[in-house]
């Protein structure tokens, strides 16, 4: 009789919370002010304002202006030299009476000319140092955006949790409110109510746990975006119910990545820089020409003399050899290096992709028919609770069970979103959606 009771009193609350039962709303702090961003919105404000894409853009230009600076000739050298005393004069600098002068004056003007093509491999050289440069940009940019949407996601995911245990928290508030008062009716024993109790403990820890998440991230996000203040970041879910596998081919998405990958790019063009330091370090082999006109007043065979000075080093002692040598060892550990990213590359894409296969098996047709027929059945516990076809525990179990379905359904819509923006990563460009 008593437990009759019992049953009817909690089939009539639980009936009513679930035909009034709505989403819970987004439990934001009271005195937060929200920014709501889709993915796109939330990309386009980390391109404008994050300072660790600005400072890196700084070097890119940085990098460019050295190409300006390798392009420049030397600058001529003057040369002088003038008698400051003598005959017991300062500065004398007449003429006898022959009309010959009687002081001395220097002047050379020398010029540096390159041989062997230096200037043209410093100016090569300088260009790759700069492309090189932008690819760090875009590596940069890569990893802070795959960051991005990473986090971005997550909080989605977690948000999604958020408000499940919200509305687990609210129904388990009912219930043990009607089952206090039926204890203290002597309707229950307490062992009942303590075992709604001890799941809405639980329930507590996981909320503060998925809190404590939340923050993390955002703390996070906000980092990114460059958001201040006491500014919570309130990502919008977009319709990504695309769970087709892109039509490219693994050899496709390899390739694409020898193009777009920065890891790879960025070892390409060093093998491509020290390939020519190479040929930079063979070509200083090659003693450069200084050559230049010169004038002497008077200390030469004949007055006021004009001349022509040509500078030449001879190459007999220093060849440049070790640099050379040194260069050539350069290119081998570079061409090593660029081989073992390669095959680090086409291992990476190959993962990335099975990964995303996995996931969009999990997330196919049946299983979405899964989740509908077991939300159904979990709406419809209420009124088998009534009708007596199942007891408190298979109730319990029932909500228990409920929980871990929707947060496996959240947490598979996170992985595949998670498994294509890998993919992006591994290739370096957006290949899925």
């Amino acid at each position: 009789m008593l437990h009759n009771k019992f049953v009817k009193s909690i089939c009539l609350i639980c009936s009513m919370y679930f035909l009034e039962q709505a989403p819970a709303r987004a439990q934001n702090s009271d005195n937060a002010d929200t920014l709501r961003l889709d993915i796109r919105a939330a990309e386009k404000q980390f391109l404008e304002k994050n300072l660790s894409l600005l400072a890196q853009h700084y070097n890119v230009e940085a990098g460019k202006a050295l190409i300006q600076q390798a392009k420049l000739w030397d600058n001529p050298v003057l040369n002088t030299d003038q008698n400051v005393y003598s005959d017991g004069q300062w500065f004398h600098h007449g003429t006898n009476a022959n009309g010959d002068p009687t002081g001395q004056v220097f002047v050379q003007v020398q010029q540096l000319i390159k041989t062997a093509g230096k200037r043209g491999k410093q100016v090569n050289m300088a260009r790759t140092s700069a492309e090189l440069n932008e690819w760090q940009f875009r590596d940069v940019m890569r990893n802070l955006r795959y960051q991005l949407r990473k986090d971005f996601y997550t909080v989605l995911q977690l948000q999604g949790n958020r408000r499940l245990y919200a509305q687990e928290k609210e129904q388990l508030d009912i219930l043990i409110k009607a089952m206090t008062a039926e204890l203290q009716a002597g309707n229950i024993a307490q062992k009942d109510l303590l075992r709604i109790q001890a799941l809405d403990v639980n329930l507590q820890h996981e909320v503060t746990e998925n809190a404590k998440n939340i923050s993390d991230i955002e703390a996070e996000l906000k980092t990114l975006l460059q958001v201040t203040g006491d500014v919570f970041v309130q990502p919008v879910a977009d319709d990504d119910n695309n769970t087709h596998v892109p039509n490219l081919s693994i050899v496709q998405l390899v390739d694409s990545a020898r193009q777009y990958n920065t890891d790879y790019m960025q070892q390409l063009l060093q093998v491509r820089y020290q390939k020519q330091n190479l040929s930079y370090q063979r070509a200083l082999a090659v003693p450069d020409l200084t050559f230049g006109p010169e004038f002497d007043q008077n200390s030469n065979y004949t007055p006021n003399y004009y001349g022509l000075g040509i500078s030449l080093p001879l190459p007999v002692l220093n060849r440049n050899q070790g640099n050379i040598k040194s260069a050539r060892w350069q290119v081998k550990q570079e061409e090593a290096n660029l081989q073992q990213i390669d095959d680090k590359l086409q291992n990476d894409v190959k993962n990335a992709y099975q990964k995303l296969l996995y996931t969009l098996q999990l997330s196919s047709g049946g299983n979405e028919e899964f989740y509908r027929n077991y939300y159904r059945l979990y709406d419809n516990i209420v009124q088998s609770y009534k009708q007596r076809r199942i007891s408190m525990l298979e109730f319990i179990d029932y909500f228990n069970g409920y929980e871990s379905i929707r947060e496996q359904e959240l947490q598979q819509k996170l992985n595949v979103r998670l498994a294509k923006e890998e993919l992006n990563y591994e290739v370096g460009m957006d290949v899925t959606e």
